[in-house]
């Protein structure tokens, strides 16, 4: 029989080990948020939890899903605060985190039930932070009267902007980084006539006017999402029509006058996720659907403002991306067969990219107290308990960062790194992983045989 390569067993893991680890998806890095002012923390959302890490993507340590506060295939929308406030969105409200990911609580749980200003126990399914600061959170609850909600105190408390509605789901808010004053809601109707809404306000919420939306083309469920607002200029903002460019593609769309009037630029097959914008270089990140999720599609990019693009050709598949000031860019690779970089940057504008990190590298869970959810849960029963059902550092084969000038592992141990390996290599899967993996089959088919 011919062995196996380091790629192939690789494939293989993907599929087999993620039901121990990712709700029965593939672990895949799908998100990336920064936090303002700080050029150093990455947080990276993943089908198994949140990623942080606090040197430039050398360490990043785990964040699991019970701590935040969700289970299942759901991924939340995370924002991170100029504090380092961590905010997530959930079926059970605006989750927040003040302390670095130990504990999570949900925004306004203090408030009794039935106070228009409470927002906890609802599905929360768009957010964004201003650039003054502003929490902006919009609800999606069927049964509920749903709104747009501002928070001036980090999230403490939260105020309605009047788009009160029992029929719309609220799924998308951007703010414009040079205006906080002007702010892009989307919203689905799904009541009687399904209907696809754009609110604009050049006043902080105080009141809202609708984009007309014409020539806009939609799906049969019509959900447009906001995903940019230029940084210097808050008339030109790009929006997706989700499902517009049949049969599972997306269609782009940019104005260039505060959304009064949208041209067509990109009609992609794949669900656009993100869109970076740089003078006038615009970049967009797509995904795929797969069987069990969704994973990296081909990237596009415009070199004239976005009046046209391209496929960003040499590029990883890139599911997700971000930018920070200084026009490095940010993406979610595949940390297996073809990319070999769970995150990877370019500081050219996507012309070349280099790995960040890998899956093997994930230096642990967070460091907190005993007593919180992260310690308790996170780190001793899912991270590193071999007698535990789910033990996630075995299952990625986890030997923690290997950047730097010497490496230690989480244990502390000074034992330099093993290099050229099939673990550390640029294009090789983990050893622990694969010997999980192997180990498991001989199992399952011994315990068939009997």
């Amino acid at each position: 029989m011919r062995l196996l390569t380091c790629a192939a067993l690789a494939s293989a893991i993907v599929l087999a080990a993620a039901p121990a680890h990712a709700n029965g998806r593939s672990p895949l890095t799908n998100g990336i948020t920064l936090q303002p002012g700080d050029d150093q923390s990455i947080y990276l959302a993943t089908t198994f939890g949140l990623l942080i890490s606090h040197d430039d993507g050398c360490t990043f340590r785990w964040v699991c899903e019970q701590n935040i506060g969700y289970g299942g295939p759901w991924d939340p929308k995370y924002a991170v605060a100029m504090d380092g406030a961590i905010f997530a969105t959930t079926f059970g409200g605006l989750r927040v985190s003040r302390d670095a990911g130990c504990s999570f609580t949900t925004a306004t749980a203090d408030l009794p039930t039935g106070d228009p200003n409470r927002i906890a126990d609802i599905w929360i399914d768009a957010l964004d932070i201003g650039p003054t600061g502003d929490v902006w959170a919009g609800t999606a609850e069927t049964g509920h009267t749903n709104d747009v909600f501002v928070s001036k105190d980090n999230g403490r408390t939260f105020a309605g902007t009047g788009l009160l509605s029992p029929e719309i789901w609220w799924k998308s808010i951007k703010v414009a980084p040079s205006n906080p004053q002007r702010v892009y809601a989307t919203g689905y109707q799904i009541a009687n006539t399904p209907t696809a809404y754009l609110k604009i306000s050049a006043n902080a919420g105080t009141s809202w006017t609708d984009s007309p939306l014409a020539n806009v083309m939609y799906a049969s469920t019509p959900v447009i999402l906001v995903k940019a607002v230029d940084a210097t200029n808050p008339d030109i903002v790009y929006m997706t029509s989700i499902g517009a460019n049949p049969p599972s593609g997306d269609r782009l769309y940019r104005s260039s006058d505060g959304g009064v009037t949208w041209t067509d630029v990109l009609d992609t097959s794949a669900t656009i996720h993100d869109v970076v914008i740089k003078g006038q270089t615009v970049t967009v990140a797509t995904q795929i659907q797969t069987t069990q999720a969704l994973m990296g599609g081909p990237p596009y990019q415009s070199s004239d403002g976005g009046a046209t693009f391209t496929q960003l050709a040499n590029a990883p598949q890139l599911a997700c991306l971000a930018q920070r000031p200084d026009g490095t860019i940010l993406g979610c690779g595949a940390n297996w067969d073809p990319d070999y970089k769970a995150v990877a940057r370019s500081i050219d504008n996507g012309a070349t990219w280099t790995k960040v990190w890998r899956f093997v590298e994930l230096a642990g869970a967070v460091q907190c107290p005993v007593g919180t959810v992260e310690h308790d849960t996170c780190d001793v029963t899912l991270w590193d308990c071999p007698t535990c059902a789910s033990d996630l550092k075995r299952q990625f084969g986890a030997k923690g960062p290997s950047c730097g000038a010497s490496s230690t592992d989480v244990a502390g141990d000074a034992t330099p790194k093993k290099s050229g390996g099939c673990c550390d290599a640029s294009t090789g899967a983990p050893i622990g992983a694969i010997w999980s993996l192997l180990v498991l089959g001989w199992i399952m088919r011994s315990r068939r045989r009997r």
